[in-house]
């Protein structure tokens, strides 16, 4: 089993080998290929210009869906697609993903009905992977389990399930289960040239190290494009003329403190003033509140959100909830881009683009992946190496990720009753590494100083940071903060004041010096503060 250590695997960069695919980008879509690819045998090359889910992918909605909203636009196909893909992510990283149930709080018995008509073909579609039957719920059960829904008007709901789970973790996990079949998987290396041979084909690409600056000049069968929005500078330049093949669209989320839901089952927002839906959902010891959708002309590794996006959501939740929340009570706010699949039609709504992704393949050969959602990446990773197969761009060998335990799964046993799964809260900070935790707990009684909480914080033990450095490739301050651990997403203000103490075991992990530390401390803090609401 190969070691998920950077330089162990930037050693294998200095070997002649021809790779049957090189990826570009580390998000849901990249690392997907990278663990279909690696099972399947391929020689597997994965380069990340920045942190692992550094974009989109560690911004989601935490859903896995699916997706209610695309069954009411009467996309039934990737409906059912989705539904099954969501039951073997449950199945193949129990970790991560929990079963929520999530209710529909209506204000009249006609549209009720309609919701339940509905969910009951959700439920159908899901067949043998369905996570529970929806039903309707009278109002004093449902005043009951949503203690802090808006009375007023209120006639009953109807509950159903769908899962929730932690975006960045499976983005690491994924990388770490493609790395223990083989691939090479590696964060801050930026893909900076296209090779070609004579005829035009491409057989390489040339990358870089951002973190020691050294380049690299690698030979490839094949290469495959999954930078998601960026999606179209890699098609530019395979081709100055190409035509751009993303519209993005920006999508906002609040976290603010659990006593604005005070239950263990989300709320659907069946429509909103724009019409999609907004989702209050527990994650982690917080509630989290969204989406929008603000179709960008521009895109950037850090979006940040509107002000008109903000106020949105506040004003949305509010209309449902007892205790309206306020710009003072958001602790962290984020926005992610979604990386739609432009149709050519400048006049279309983003929210009714389709989900579904698109391979594309080039003269040149360059595959890129368009589109697609989370809770589908196995079957887009699986899509992209039929059509490069069918393509002649590599041997044909066949998918081994339908009932593939990704790393962190495997034998790992979900908590004893007593642990309410649907809550999301996980007093335990060490369940989310699943069949881990038993190796970080022996180097805890090893090293008793590994127990202690980081700066007091009992969400943050020594040992995670340490965990983070030595075995899950995190170089930053912020890769800890933002995607090892999910601080930086649950409350901003509390990652800014944990920056230095992590900035201090980090630096004693990596022998670096106290000049390294303020710098870390610096950026981190300044990149923080963009998770804020100023202004109250």
């Amino acid at each position: 089993m190969e070691s998920f250590d950077r330089n162990s695997l930037l050693k294998k960069l200095d070997a002649k080998i021809i790779w049957d695919l090189v990826i570009i980008g580390g998000g849901a879509t990249g690392l997907g290929i990278a663990v279909d690819a690696a099972t399947r045998g391929y020689k597997t090359l994965l380069v990340e210009q920045s942190d692992f889910a550094k974009g989109t992918s560690s911004r989601s909605t935490k859903l896995v869906h699916g997706g209610v909203r695309y069954l009411a636009q009467g996309d039934i196909g990737l409906v059912r697609e989705a539904l099954k893909e969501r039951g073997r992510l449950l199945q193949n990283a129990p970790h991560l993903t929990k079963n929520e149930s999530i209710i529909i709080p209506c204000y009249s018995y006609l549209s009720a009905a309609k919701y339940v008509a509905g969910l009951k073909l959700y439920d159908w579609l899901s067949a043998g992977l369905s996570f529970g039957a929806s039903r309707l719920i009278k109002k004093n059960t449902l005043k009951t389990k949503l203690p802090t829904i808006a009375k007023k008007g209120l006639k009953c709901g109807v509950l159903y399930h769908d899962g929730t789970f932690d975006d960045a973790r499976l983005a690491l996990n994924l990388a770490q289960t493609a790395v223990e079949h083989g691939a090479v998987c590696l964060n801050y290396v930026k893909a900076t040239a296209l090779h070609k041979n004579s005829d035009g084909r491409i057989n390489g690409v040339d990358i870089l190290d951002k973190l020691s600056n050294v380049a690299y000049q690698i030979s490839a069968s094949s290469v495959v494009n999954a930078t998601g929005v960026f999606a179209d500078e890699i098609l530019h330049m395979d081709n100055q003329l190409a035509k751009s093949t993303i519209r993005p669209s920006q999508g906002i989320h609040l976290v603010l403190d659990r006593k604005f839901l005070n239950s263990p089952d989300g709320i659907m927002i069946p429509k909103t003033d724009d019409g999609r839906v907004l989702f209050v959902l527990p994650w982690y010891d917080k509630v989290l509140m969204g989406t929008t959708d603000t179709p960008l002309d521009k895109h950037d590794l850090e979006p940040r959100a509107l002000e008109t996006e903000i106020q949105f959501v506040l004003k949305t939740a509010g209309k449902y909830l007892d205790q309206v929340p306020a710009r003072k009570d958001v602790l962290s706010v984020y926005a992610g881009l979604r990386p739609l699949a432009a149709t050519g039609d400048k006049n279309d709504k983003t929210k009714e683009i389709s989900r579904s992704h698109k391979v594309l393949v080039t003269k040149s050969g360059l595959v890129s992946v368009i589109g697609g959602k989370w809770t589908t990446y196995r079957k887009m990773a699986e899509d992209t190496l039929d059509k490069m197969i069918q393509q002649g761009l590599l041997i044909k060998a066949t998918c081994k990720t339908v009932n593939l335990s990704i790393h962190g799964g495997a034998q790992f046993r979900k908590p004893e009753a007593g642990f309410e799964l649907k809550s999301a809260v996980f007093a335990d900070p060490l369940a989310i590494y699943g069949s881990d935790k038993h190796l970080m707990e022996a180097l805890m009684q090893s090293n008793l100083e590994l127990a202690r909480p980081v700066g007091g914080y009992k969400r943050l033990l020594a040992i995670q940071v340490v965990w983070a450095v030595r075995f899950e490739m995190a170089q930053t301050v912020e890769d800890v903060l933002a995607r090892r651990i999910r601080i930086l997403f649950t409350d901003a203000k509390k990652a800014i004041e944990l920056a230095l103490p992590v900035a201090a075991i980090m630096a004693a992990e990596l022998g670096l010096d106290a000049q390294w530390q303020q710098r870390q401390v610096e950026d981190f803090t300044r990149l923080a503060e963009g998770y804020l609401i100023t202004g109250f």
